[in-house]
């Protein structure tokens, strides 16, 4: 265990955890919504500390991120828990574990220290949080990334974008990138399917990209439940109106957890509402979870249409951007590249 940052005293024991914008006041002896914050004798705990359920190397196009270290690999770690109980979540046998299990933590020991070691010595940029919920093992994460930005390497979130403004705040000065997942843009559906609150997550997408984090977005395309064309073109306008480089990814939903009886995203729709953001104005739009689509997962050159980054699955095959700009025109690449 180990004492939690971001929470604030109140009165007969009781603590409010300002973590993420749930802002759980926590009586003594119980947890917040995230199930891995414990309120003891009036002092908060993170349980997860330390305690990985789950670390891999993967591409970081598989994050994803496309305009973030291009070709490179990264590090990804997660613990069980998450602030949110998304009814359609991939990995909800380790985000929703404490909830499902009497509050049981389960993981194997993995200290920062041993984490940067292993990515530099399987050549990783960078290193992921990701998997459940990176803000819930926030402690952990921001020792962490410390520890790799003194090694040279960066980091990144790929969250729900719940987090408060202070917990921003604080990991700003390490933290290089964030994708950000916009899963619908109804206060409902948040509400009914995730456990959450839509502003929030608005609020820190633009919040993040004025603290000079890279930004890149995900939705989830769900058959029938987000895929309203209007709610389509609201999130595509909102991301164009903060700025149109950022990379907007658009996945395909299979059946999962709790949703079991929902069909796959038909790819046609895909292909639609890709086509509705780069109408709107959005310079790279992508397709997700359907490899070998057409051109969903390459980049183009939005002044002279080339192609610059030829993409399969996960695999970079080809890269014509140098010093951030397109090989072919010169015209400036919104990219962050190694």
């Amino acid at each position: 265990m180990k004492e939690a940052l971001l929470y604030k005293k109140l009165s007969e024991n009781k603590v409010r955890c300002d973590l993420c914008n749930h802002h759980c006041v926590i009586r003594e002896g119980e947890r917040g919504k995230c199930g891995v914050r414990e309120n003891r004798k009036g002092t908060l705990y993170t349980l997860v500390y330390g305690k990985a359920i789950a670390n891999h190397i993967d591409p970081i196009e598989k994050k994803p991120f496309f305009h973030f270290l291009p070709g490179s690999l990264s590090y990804s770690i997660a613990t069980v828990g998450c602030n949110f109980t998304c009814l359609h979540c991939q990995n909800a046998e380790i985000s929703q574990y404490p909830q499902e299990h009497n509050g049981e933590i389960i993981g194997f020991d993995l200290p920062p220290e041993q984490i940067v070691k292993e990515a530099k010595e399987n050549g990783c940029m960078s290193i992921s949080y990701t998997y459940t919920e990176p803000t819930i093992f926030f402690e952990y994460a921001l020792d962490t990334m410390k520890l790799a930005k003194k090694e040279g390497m960066k980091n990144n979130f790929v969250t729900n974008g719940f987090m408060s403004k202070e917990a921003i705040d604080m990991m700003q000065p390490y933290l290089d990138a964030a994708n950000i997942d916009l899963k619908s843009y109804s206060e409902k559906f948040y509400h009914t399917i995730c456990g959450g609150r839509l502003k929030p997550v608005l609020e820190n997408i633009e919040y993040m990209k004025k603290k000079d984090i890279w930004v890149e977005v995900t939705t989830l395309v769900i058959p029938d439940v987000n895929d309203d064309p209007m709610q389509i073109i609201s999130i595509a306008q909102f991301i164009k109106d903060i700025d149109p480089g950022i990379p907007w990814h658009i996945s395909r939903f299979f059946p999962a957890y709790r949703l079991q009886e929902i069909f796959p995203t038909p790819v046609k729709t895909l292909i639609n509402i890709r086509q509705i953001g780069l109408q709107v104005g959005l310079k790279y739009v992508y397709l997700g979870n359907v490899p070998g689509e057409g051109d969903g997962e390459n980049t183009y050159c939005p002044n002279c249409h080339k192609l610059l980054i030829k993409r399969t699955g996960f695999s970079v095959l080809e890269n014509h951007i140098k010093d951030g700009r397109c090989n072919f025109c010169g015209a400036e690449i919104d990219i962050v590249e190694k």
